[in-house]
């Protein structure tokens, strides 16, 4: 038996969490110095509304102490533990993961424990978990999960534009000139994840529309399975990620889509009107 672990930044709607009975760390996000309860769920609209009227935002690592009382126990009572985390490229969460799993290893050496870098976030991270969750239910073993997760992880494809490029300008994403000058011109990046977890700029569109046919038409380009999950995440722009939906469908999708807002501790850092879109494509 194997317990899998993931993080607030893993985006998977509650029911999901407690069909699969997930374990979650928490991750601490501040609203003007206030910290964010999201332990009776989060309100994705009353925190992207703030955000636009200018409230600061921020986000830390959970202390090792979170990790070492939540993997304790399960080790304690026999069984094993997977964590599958927030990329590497952009969370140092994963890194302190590891080092609380050597810890405990040898604390519990017929234990095994594994942690995954998803180089992912939102629904990036939280798709390969779910896969984990079902491949545990199908009767895989602790290796076959590990293994197939990471392979899902290195298959994820994740785009995304943003509403306001100075969200991503605060963040180091963007040069502070560009960011102004993309503002006046109205400009709206389109961000993939790279391989290493990074996040990389790859198109600039003039207006809103255009940056949302981009995330589409790169499905299009790069989906292997249109029949296969989908993933969208919206930082409170509900109606323009029903517009995705329909161009999805319109270039080929046939597959689920998973629609979320997103959680807090990545969209902090994007800004409100962040539409994203995962899928699995050829390896990145």
């Amino acid at each position: 038996m194997f317990q899998i672990f993931t993080d607030l930044g893993a985006n998977i709607p509650q029911e999901l969490v407690d069909r699969w009975g997930l374990g979650i760390i928490p991750i601490r996000c501040t609203v003007d110095g206030e910290v964010l309860d999201v332990s009776k769920g989060f309100d994705g609209p009353a925190f992207y509304a703030a955000m636009r009227a200018g409230a600061k935002t921020s986000t830390s690592m959970p202390a090792p102490a979170v990790f070492l009382d939540a993997f304790r126990p399960v080790l304690e009572r026999g069984e094993d533990v997977i964590y599958i985390g927030m990329s590497s490229g952009i969370s140092g969460t994963v890194g302190l993961a590891r080092t609380v799993a050597a810890e405990l290893g040898e604390e519990f050496p017929d234990r095994k424990l594994a942690v995954i870098d998803t180089k992912g976030a939102s629904l990036g991270e939280g798709m390969p978990v779910l896969f984990a969750a079902e491949l545990r239910e199908k009767g895989a073993g602790f290796d076959e999960t590990v293994a197939g997760t990471q392979d899902k992880c290195d298959h994820m494809y994740q785009i995304f534009t943003v509403e306001d490029l100075d969200y991503l300008r605060r963040g180091g994403r963007l040069h502070s000139a560009v960011a102004v000058v993309g503002n006046m011109l109205n400009v709206k990046p389109v961000l993939f994840g790279d391989q290493d977890g990074h996040i990389v700029l790859r198109h600039m569109n003039v207006g809103r529309r255009r940056s949302l046919d981009t995330l589409a038409a790169k499905y299009k380009e790069f989906c292997a399975d249109k029949s296969g999950p989908v993933g969208l995440a919206h930082c409170d722009s509900p109606k323009d990620t029903d517009l995705v939906v329909e161009k999805l469908r319109a270039a080929g999708c046939t597959g689920e889509i998973t629609t979320v807002c997103y959680e807090p501790v990545t969209g902090s850092h994007v800004g409100p009107g962040t539409v994203a879109l995962f899928f699995y494509g050829p390896r990145r």
